[in-house]
């Protein structure tokens, strides 16, 4: 059974940072790329970033080059999302994902609110 569990969202100022971490179980996790994507209330869905199963190739959204920063451990399952200088547009529901579009598995989602 495949799970994604994501965490480390939470309340954080402008200009601030967080770490968010998806952890993978139930497929061989280094033979998929994976995603972040995000969805604020009212607006799509949409991709945040993305990494190569082994790693060595990332991409990212327009709206968050040079402040995010995506990365893996294999041999701990898990995703990183590194999120330095946040804005109040960064606020919504992240999502961890299972490839880089159409199938795959998703998280639950872990809220990300930035505010003073």
């Amino acid at each position: 059974q495949v799970q994604l569990v994501e965490s480390g969202g939470g309340l954080v100022q402008p200009g601030g940072s967080l770490r968010l971490s998806c952890v993978a179980s139930g497929f061989t996790f280094s033979s998929y790329a994976m995603s972040w994507f995000r969805q604020a209330p009212g607006k799509e869905r949409e991709l945040v970033a993305g990494i190569t199963g082994a790693g060595g190739s990332t991409g990212y959204g327009d709206s968050v080059k040079g402040r995010f920063t995506i990365s893996r451990d294999n041999a701990k399952n898990t995703v990183y999302l590194q999120m330095n200088s946040l804005k109040s547009e960064d606020t919504a529901v992240y999502y961890c994902k299972q490839g880089l579009g159409g199938r795959g598995y998703w998280g639950q989602g872990t809220q990300v609110t930035v505010s003073s």
